[in-house]
């Protein structure tokens, strides 16, 4: 069942969060570019489009209808469903994008299958969460049940993920990093390769076999 309960009721604390925070909020834009590849993508988890919007992407798959009607406003095309189980076609786009979704999906490995169904062979998935093994990840994680929405959250490492788009069938991975810091008030920005020093990190893996 998608954990949308959060999203559903604090949809416009949400969206004020980006405003009262733009620069963490373009650093974590740069992350996900200096990945994105070309072609047509979709997101999984498309929220209120804040992701996909200024990236490009005109599509996604959200299970909550309060985000999704603001992401329609944003002029995005929006199609309920959970990531776990995608309406979408086999084979039917270049690349899919996840950004903090990942945490609240109940089953993060049918999810990567799926998302590995849906891509063109060659195609790429992208995945940017919060890295449980860094300062801020640690602190979130243990404020999380006095958080309104990390409250059902399940936070990962990258190590962890990693291996959950090994074994959903993804390789040749390539992960880049930033926000830099122990508190949302002395971040710093910039994009490093790797993982395990920036909070916010994008792994993007190659659906490369059968």
């Amino acid at each position: 069942m998608a954990r949308t309960e959060p999203f559903e009721r604090y949809s416009a604390e949400y969206e004020a969060w980006f405003e009262e925070h733009p620069e963490l909020y373009r650093w974590e834009l740069e992350a996900i570019e200096a990945l994105l590849p070309g072609g047509e993508g979709i997101e999984i988890g498309i929220g209120s489009g804040r992701f996909a919007h200024p990236l490009g992407i005109t599509i996604g798959v959200e299970p909550s209808a309060r985000m999704a009607a603001r992401a329609m406003e944003r002029g995005l095309e929006v199609i309920p469903g959970t990531a776990e189980d995608l309406p979408l076609p086999d084979e039917s786009y270049d690349f899919a994008l996840m950004v903090t979704t990942i945490c609240f999906v109940d089953d993060p490995l049918q999810a990567f299958r799926e998302i590995w169904r849906i891509l063109k062979p060659g195609g790429f998935v992208l995945v940017a969460f919060v890295d449980r093994e860094t300062p801020l990840g640690r602190s979130y994680l243990e404020r999380k049940e006095r958080s309104c929405f990390y409250a059902p959250a399940t936070f990962y490492s990258a190590a962890e993920i990693l291996t959950l788009l090994h074994e959903a069938g993804f390789d040749d991975c390539r992960a880049v990093q930033t926000l830099f810091g122990d508190s949302l008030e002395a971040m710093s920005g910039g994009i490093r390769e790797g993982t395990g020093e920036g909070a916010f990190v994008v792994i993007r893996c190659r659906k490369t076999g059968e």
